[in-house]
């Protein structure tokens, strides 16, 4: 391997179960592939609820309910850093001196692959539904999401089922979110939806998206959403075929620094996070506006994290 690694090349190598380790952090014991931490990304977490899956590469944190690959944690990790910055701190950590991922070799990629059975528009399944309404936003998503029924099976064809809510990808791939889980089936990608010409909004992910249409529902902007901040050079790409953009988004730190980014790309574009002023991100505010508490965090048997 080069002493300089990309970006694709860290989301597919490099194990964020031995990052963690070597920023001394460990799961404690638990069986099965899923490894809990106490979250490390939050200050005030006692029961451990930071989850990793090393064979998808994917964590998901319970108490902020946000999750992503190994360089979507570093943005929150590394609230100091941009997004080249975590790519290089990720680099220097775990590949010192152009050492080899993991000093012998790249991660081994996993046999266990996904398969989408079925789907169904939104309102079949009373969970789905009640999670929808959990974020303020179930009558919105009927127009833009769908029930996803799905498996995943190991090389050893142990099969496990799953469902949430489904968004598609520009990759006609779907995203995937139930309360105790975020992750995509297939490729990451943005999301495009074309609409006005020369108006266009943009967001992190596609629940802070349905929270602006709640609010905004006559707008005529074309959408663009990152579903990651680690796509947030495509989605500077896609935006700049517009002449006025809005972007909605977080307010952490992670957030920000994507804020800046993107106008310090597109100048003449507006962060119109102020919208939500005093709240993380627009969901939070939606939350807020309609009352709706946290659900409780008893997980499910078919809408578990793994």
């Amino acid at each position: 391997m080069s002493n300089s690694i990309t970006a694709k090349e860290i989301k597919e190598q490099v194990s964020l179960v031995d990052l963690l380790a070597r920023l001394g952090f460990h799961p404690v014991p638990k069986r099965g592939k899923e490894k809990m931490y106490v979250s490390m990304i939050r200050d005030n977490d006692v029961n451990p609820s930071f989850a990793v899956n090393d064979d998808l590469g994917v964590w998901f944190d319970h108490g902020i309910g946000k999750g992503g690959n190994i360089i979507d944690f570093g943005l929150l990790f590394w609230k100091n850093l941009d997004f080249n910055g975590v790519v290089n701190r990720i680099q220097n950590i775990c590949t010192p001196d152009g050492a080899p991922v993991r000093e012998k070799r790249p991660r081994k990629q996993t046999k266990t692959y996904h398969v989408v059975e079925r789907v169904k528009p939104i309102g079949n399944h009373p969970a789905i539904t009640d999670y929808l309404k959990s974020r303020g936003v179930y009558e919105v998503a009927k127009f833009y999401l769908s029930e996803v029924y799905y498996y995943m099976e190991d090389e050893k064809n142990t099969r496990k089922h799953y469902f949430a809510a489904g968004w598609l990808n520009e990759q006609q791939s779907w995203e995937v979110r139930n309360r105790y889980f975020k992750g995509c089936m297939g490729h990451k990608a943005i999301t495009f939806i074309p609409a006005h010409e020369k108006n266009a909004a943009i967001f992190e992910g596609f629940i802070d998206f349905l929270s602006w249409r709640f609010e905004n529902p006559d707008a005529t902007h074309s959408i663009i959403v990152l579903n990651t901040l680690s796509l947030l050079q495509q989605g500077i790409n896609k935006a700049k075929a517009y002449s006025s953009l809005d972007v909605y988004f977080d307010r952490d730190k992670a957030g920000v620094l994507a804020t800046r980014e993107f106008l310090k790309a597109l100048p003449y574009a507006t962060d119109r996070s102020n919208v939500y002023d005093g709240f993380n991100d627009y969901n939070d505010k939606i939350k807020a506006q309609l009352k709706i508490t946290k659900p409780d965090l008893e997980i499910s048997r078919n809408g578990s994290f793994m």
